[in-house]
């Protein structure tokens, strides 16, 4: 069994088939998905998929490119929010000097507020982090010397050194179908070496959909894709990748577990 660890099942190209989408992913020996929000509006419907279906879990937090948006959010509306059943991780939060869609200031005020929500809660924080590792690391440093919480960086792309920042830190690594891509070499050679216990697989669907489906919109199904070619990567069978990514999974999701 495989659990796509970050996927969007409420977006354009996955709602309007989203029974479909989880009967292919099942199909496929996809065992479990974490739903994951971006913004407050969507918080209703990922739960609510959540609460429908036994394998899916959800998330709730704010996406960096939306952050403008919800600069007013306090901890209390992500800890009202975080105290349903199926909601079992914070985010996606983090930093994105990619796209600048919201002002650097505010990103990494709401990424500190969530980050306060994950260690009061215990529930992993999922961070997306783009052209700003400096800034990411800095903060994830700092709040980890005010207290410990779990975490993650999600569809992992940066560099090596920025890895082993975060690895030291006591964070799990996430892979997506980008580390399929013919261009991501540097990305596969960091994939090859990961601590096979901090290591989790993900679409982050409806985006980013791995060889060989390039070029096609992603859905929770090519899970499998990416982890083949990450255990032939790293030299194991896709049955042990899968064993062990799923057992990380629920170490780190511990209320997935329960």
């Amino acid at each position: 069994m495989l659990i796509d660890s970050h996927c969007h099942l409420e977006y354009e190209g996955l709602v309007e088939d989203q029974q479909g989408v989880l009967e292919r992913a099942r199909a496929a020996g996809i065992g479990g998905f974490l739903n994951i929000s971006t913004r407050r509006r969507e918080w209703d419907k990922v739960v609510g998929t959540a609460a429908r279906e036994s394998d899916v879990w959800a998330s709730v937090g704010i996406h960096p490119h939306e952050a403008d948006q919800h600069a007013d959010l306090g901890e209390g509306a992500l800890l009202e929010a975080a105290a349903h059943a199926k909601v079992i991780g914070i985010g996606e939060t983090g930093l994105d000097y990619y796209y600048d869609k919201s002002d650097r200031t505010v990103q990494q005020a709401l990424f500190r507020t969530h980050i306060a929500v994950a260690r009061e809660t215990g529930l992993p924080l999922i961070v997306h982090t783009r052209d700003a590792e400096e800034d990411t690391a800095r903060i994830l440093e700092e709040e980890t010397g005010k207290g410990a919480f779990p975490a993650l960086i999600h569809c992992f792309t940066a560099s090596a050194d920025f890895a082993a920042k975060v690895l030291d830190l006591g964070l799990t690594i996430s892979l997506s179908g980008i580390v399929t891509f013919k261009n991501a070499k540097d990305l596969q050679a960091v994939a090859a070496d990961l601590p096979e216990d901090r290591l989790l697989v993900e679409t982050d669907s409806p985006f980013l959909a791995p060889v060989p489906h390039r070029g096609r919109k992603c859905e929770p199904a090519y899970t499998a894709d990416t982890a083949r070619f990450v255990a032939d990567l790293r030299g194991v069978t896709p049955d042990h990748f899968a064993d062990a990514t799923t057992r990380n999974f629920f170490a780190l999701f511990r209320k997935a577990a329960a």
